[in-house]
């Protein structure tokens, strides 16, 4: 589900003028290369990836010279109801811009066995609560931010990042 939200951010992104790619995090080194970086992770027990966390540790020091925006992903429900233990360390870590909360997707037949575990044991049902339109304005935000930065939308490449999950 993180995925797919990361794919569509890239790709509401691509429309609006700016070369995005939306990769997981383990294909990634370093951000070096990129102008900016949208990262997101799901949520599991309150809390970000593992993988997710630690690389936005790893590349706090360059994450923080560019314009980042962070995105968590799973809550079933409202967004915004609840969001990650530790995404506003990470804002800060990072120094990113904004932090959306988007609702997840919970699918029993794709989830790993510890992640079923989690599931039954909180009785999470499963359903898709992404809200598409929150997820194309977050990404209309970027690209307004992002052209307001430079005067323009011709950024070198602009990373949608993703925890793979």
């Amino acid at each position: 589900a993180t995925a797919e939200l990361a794919a569509a951010i890239a790709a509401a992104l691509e429309r609006r003028g700016i070369d995005a790619e939306a990769r997981p995090i383990g294909e990634i080194g370093e951000v070096g290369g990129y102008d900016a970086v949208v990262l997101g992770s799901a949520v599991y027990v309150g809390r970000w990836l593992r993988e997710a966390r630690r690389f936005a540790e790893r590349n706090a020091a360059t994450l923080a010279t560019m314009p980042v925006w962070l995105f968590s992903s799973g809550p079933v429900g409202p967004a915004g109801e609840s969001g990650s233990a530790d995404a506003d360390t990470l804002a800060e870590l990072t120094g990113a811009r904004e932090h959306r909360v988007f609702a997840g997707r919970i699918d029993r037949a794709r989830l790993g066995l510890s992640e079923r575990f989690v599931v039954r044991l909180v009785r999470a049902p499963a359903r898709d609560d992404r809200d598409w339109a929150a997820v194309e304005r977050f990404a209309a935000d970027i690209a307004y931010a992002l052209a307001d930065d430079d005067g323009a939308l011709a950024l070198r490449h602009t990373a949608g990042l993703r925890a793979s999950t």
